[in-house]
């Protein structure tokens, strides 16, 4: 018979939930929160250097409030790229978390670990949906001229 204090448990601190789904999904959700603002840090430092600007600095209120807005941005593009096709039973439960309590980011946030509970290939999704939103980067500029077409002198 075991000790009673002695705990097996993976978790790293008291405040982690019991429970194993709600372990999972803390996990999830700090998996794509990274995913999220990596992606958005990407960005913001690309169309930066295309602009000729510095790189943000994290004192700067102002680039803190630019990657907040392209975090809620991205999330939004994220929901609509992932969710294509979804069944009528997925697209309830992405909606039940788009209708959960907290801020916008933080529901925005709920749906995609809803869409990634539902859609085995989320990942993929996401990987697509961030290629396509760093291609899209810098909003404010013209289309950025290819690779090819810059060395070539055609764009």
């Amino acid at each position: 018979m075991a000790h009673a204090s002695f705990n097996a448990s993976p978790r790293r601190d008291a405040g982690e939930p019991r429970d194993l789904s709600a372990r999972i999904e803390a996990e999830l959700r700090e998996r794509i929160e990274e995913a999220v603002d990596f992606a958005c840090l990407d960005a913001l430092v690309a169309g930066r250097r295309a602009r000729g600007l510095p790189a943000p600095a994290a004192d700067s209120a102002r680039d803190r409030e630019e990657f907040t807005r392209s975090v809620r941005a991205f999330l939004e593009r994220l929901r609509e790229a992932i969710a294509i096709g979804l069944t009528p039973e997925q697209r309830e439960k992405v909606d039940a978390a788009a209708h959960a309590t907290g801020d916008p980011t933080r529901r925005l946030l709920a749906v995609q670990v809803a869409l990634a509970k539902t859609l085995p290939d989320y990942w993929q999704r996401f990987e697509a949906s961030r290629a396509s939103y760093l291609g899209a980067e810098p909003a404010s500029g013209g289309q950025r001229r290819s690779l090819l077409r810059r060395l070539f002198g055609r764009g």
